[in-house]
C-alpha cells in the first residue's frame, strides 16, 4: 500500500489552487508519496473541473458532497463556510475509509477553514496538520486572539503588542461579529492541538512572525506549541490561463515596468461610485494601467459604469477588462511595474515572487492585517486611505499610484521587493529555509508508520455519525 498524504481544501477556487500547488510541491520533494486532494462541493454548486490543474498520476481528486443544512437552520454569511464543512463530515469519513482500503494515510492536511473536520480525523486517529494559506503574521494575530479580545475591552490600553506582529492601535484591528470571534477561538484551540502547522511563507519575508511561532509565544499554551513549517512561496505556475482579453499582447507593446495592474480578487466588487473614483484617479496619475473591473452589477456595460469618455481618453495608456485576467502571467510580464491589490495572500506572494511593488487596498477577511505587515514590516507597499464613508477618493488613488511608479520612495520599495524575490527563490532552493522545512515535514510523515487508519470494521468508526 502506497503512503498517501491527504489534503482537504476549503471552498473557493483560491483555496483549491493553493492546495493543489502544495500537493505538487510535496511530490517534487518526495515522489514516493501519493497525494489525495479532497474538494468540498456545497449544495447547488457545480463540481470544479480538476483537469485544469495539470497534475500527474500521483495526485487523485475526491469530491466531498456537502449536504443541505437542516431545515430551519439560520446561518449568517460570515460563518456559513465553517458550518458547511461540518455538515460534510459524514461524507469525509466515508471517503477517508475508502482511500484507506488501497493506501496508507500518513497524514491529513486541513485548510485551516476546515477545522471542524478535525472531529473526523480524531475519530480515525489520523495525524492532522493544518495548512494556513495566508501569511505567518496574521496567523500570529489569530493564535493570540483570546488575549486580543481581552485587551480590546481595556480602556487604558490603546496599542496592541502581538508576538510576531507589528505594533498596532486598537483602531487598526478589523472588527468581527461575536459569532465569528467564537469560531476563531475554536480554530485556535484546534490548531494548537494538531500535529503541525504548514504556512505558505518563507523566513526572509516574515522572519519575526516565524520566530514567534517557532518559540510558541503567540500560542495559548506557550509551553507545548505544535511544530511550524514555513514552506513557501507556493504559487500557481502559469500554464493553462487563457488570455481572452488580449492583456498580454497589449503589455507587449508597453515600455518596461511602466504599467500598474489593478486587480482585487474574485470577490473584489465595487460600487459604481467607487469605480468612477478609480477611473478619475488613474487619469490623474498619468500612469499606464491595466485594470480588471468587477462591479456590483453585472448588467451595466463598462461605458455605463465609468465616467463618460474615460475609455476613449485613456486608450493609449490604459486597458480595462471585465471580471478576469491572467494575473500570474501579467505580474510576470516585464512591462508591469506596480500592483494595486486587495492584499489576498496569493496575490501578495505572486507580486513578491515577480518583484512587483504594491499599493494596498484591503477589502475583507485577514487582508487588513496583511496590509499592515506589507506597509509597516516588509515595507514593500504603500497604503491607501479611505474616507469616512469607506470610499477611496480619486486624488488619493492617483497620488499613491504616481508615488509608487514615479518617486524616490517608490524606487526604494521596488528595490526592497526585488530583494524579496531573490530571497523567495533561495528559500525554495536546496538548502534554503523552506526546502529544509519541507524536508523536515516529509521525514516526519515517513516516520509515522504506526499512525494509519483504524480498521474499517472498528466499532469506533461504524458508530461515527458526523
Amino acid at each position: 500500500m502506497k503512503d498517501t498524504i491527504v489534503l482537504y481544501s476549503s471552498i473557493g477556487r483560491g483555496h483549491i489552487f493553493s492546495v493543489v500547488e502544495l500537493g505538487k510541491l510535496i511530490l517534487t520533494h518526495n515522489p514516493s508519496f501519493s497525494i489525495a486532494i479532497l474538494i468540498p462541493t456545497p449544495p447547488n454548486s457545480t463540481a470544479i473541473d480538476t483537469t485544469i490543474f495539470g497534475y500527474d498520476s500521483s495526485i487523485t481528486f475526491h469530491h466531498i458532497p456537502i449536504p443541505q443544512p437542516p431545515s430551519g437552520t439560520a446561518l449568517s454569511p460570515p460563518s456559513l463556510i465553517f458550518h458547511l464543512i461540518r455538515y460534510g463530515n459524514h461524507n469525509l469519513h466515508q471517503v477517508l475509509q475508502s482511500i484507506s482500503k488501497t493506501s496508507k494515510i500518513k497524514a491529513l492536511v486541513l485548510d485551516f477553514l476546515n477545522y471542524t473536520a478535525n472531529e473526523v480525523t480524531n475519530t480515525l486517529n489520523i495525524p492532522t496538520f493544518f495548512y494556513y494559506t495566508s501569511g505567518a503574521s496574521p496567523l500570529c494575530a489569530l493564535l493570540y486572539y483570546k488575549t486580543i479580545i481581552q485587551i480590546k475591552t481595556e480602556d487604558s490600553c490603546n496599542y496592541l503588542e502581538i508576538p510576531g506582529f507589528p505594533r498596532i492601535s486598537k483602531e487598526e484591528l478589523p472588527s468581527y461579529p461575536e459569532e465569528l470571534e467564537n469560531i476563531f477561538l475554536d480554530i485556535v484551540a484546534t490548531m494548537s492541538g494538531c500535529n503541525g502547522i504548514i504556512i505558505n511563507t518563507f523566513n526572509a519575508l516574515e522572519g519575526r512572525a516565524n520566530k514567534a511561532l517557532q518559540e510558541g509565544s503567540c500560542f495559548p499554551d506557550e509551553s507545548n506549541p505544535p511544530p511550524v513549517f514555513c514552506i513557501g512561496p507556493v504559487i500557481s505556475v502559469p500554464g493553462g490561463e487563457n488570455d481572452e482579453n488580449g492583456c498580454l499582447s497589449w503589455l507587449d507593446s508597453q515600455p518596461s515596468q511602466s504599467v500598474v495592474l489593478l486587480s482585487f480578487g474574485s470577490l473584489g466588487r465595487f460600487s459604481k461610485t467607487q469605480l468612477k473614483e478609480i477611473a478619475i484617479g488613474l487619469e490623474k496619475s498619468e500612469q499606464r494601467f491595466l485594470w480588471v473591473v468587477r462591479s456590483e452589477s453585472d448588467e451595466e456595460s463598462l461605458e455605463d459604469l465609468l465616467p463618460e469618455g474615460f475609455l476613449d481618453r485613456t486608450k493609449e495608456k490604459g486597458m480595462v477588462v471585465r471580471d478576469w485576467a491572467p494575473q500570474v502571467k501579467i505580474l510576470s510580464h516585464d512591462s508591469v511595474g506596480g500592483f494595486v491589490t486587495h492584499c489576498g495572500w496569493n496575490s501578495v506572494l505572486e507580486a513578491v515572487c515577480e518583484g512587483v511593488p504594491m499599493v494596498t487596498w484591503p477589502l475583507y477577511a485577514e487582508q487588513h492585517l496583511n496590509m499592515i505587515v506589507l506597509v509597516k514590516e516588509m515595507k514593500v507597499a504603500l497604503a491607501l486611505k479611505e474616507t469616512e464613508n469607506g470610499i477611496v477618493g480619486a486624488t488619493e488613488l492617483g497620488d499613491r499610484v504616481k508615488e509608487l511608479m514615479d518617486s524616490e520612495k517608490g524606487k526604494e520599495i521596488r528595490e526592497r521587493v526585488l530583494k524579496m524575490k531573490v530571497s523567495g527563490v533561495e528559500a525554495r532552493n536546496e538548502g534554503g529555509s523552506s526546502y529544509v522545512a519541507l524536508n523536515r515535514l516529509t521525514q516526519l510523515w515517513k516516520g509515522k508508520d504506526n499512525l494509519s487508519l483504524l480498521s474499517p470494521n472498528s466499532p469506533l468508526l461504524s458508530n461515527y455519525s458526523g
